[in-house]
């Protein structure tokens, strides 16, 4: 009996802390990294990002993790639902709960601009983007 509670005694807190991070990183907090030059010079080539999953409504201008096509991309959003916008030469209204995205490297992003459908869902916002500044 006491080798059982001295094994519990030894091991409930790394577990308990194991389980605490596993927690914070699944339900409040991501990881990310930026393989590609879409949104420089904000976020560099390779770098790394940290991202808020409980976040209050995204707004015009903030960056945010998202699913898009089967990818998880990280834009800045450019215009938010019952805004009018100018898409490939027409002018469009974007649909409620829904953004249009945009790379800050116009140049190197592939975004809302070449999208079949160039909106995304509110739903498929995964976390809103914690920028360091300096």
């Amino acid at each position: 009996m006491k080798k059982c509670l001295r094994f519990i005694r030894i091991w409930s807190v790394p577990i308990v802390v194991a389980i605490s991070v596993l927690c914070i990183f699944r339900f409040v907090l991501i990881l990310g990294y930026v393989p590609s030059g879409s949104m420089e010079p904000t976020l560099k080539t390779g770098s790394f990002i940290v991202g808020f999953r409980i976040h209050p409504e995204p707004k015009v201008g903030d960056i945010v993790v998202f699913q898009y096509g089967g990818k998880v991309m990280v834009k800045r959003i450019a215009a938010a639902g019952g805004e009018v916008i100018d898409h490939k030469g027409e002018l469009i209204t974007i649909p409620r709960n829904h953004y249009y995205m945009l790379g800050d490297n116009a140049s190197d992003s592939f975004d809302s601009r070449y999208w079949d459908d160039p909106f995304v869902p509110e739903g498929d916002i995964i976390a809103l983007v914690l920028q360091f500044t300096s």
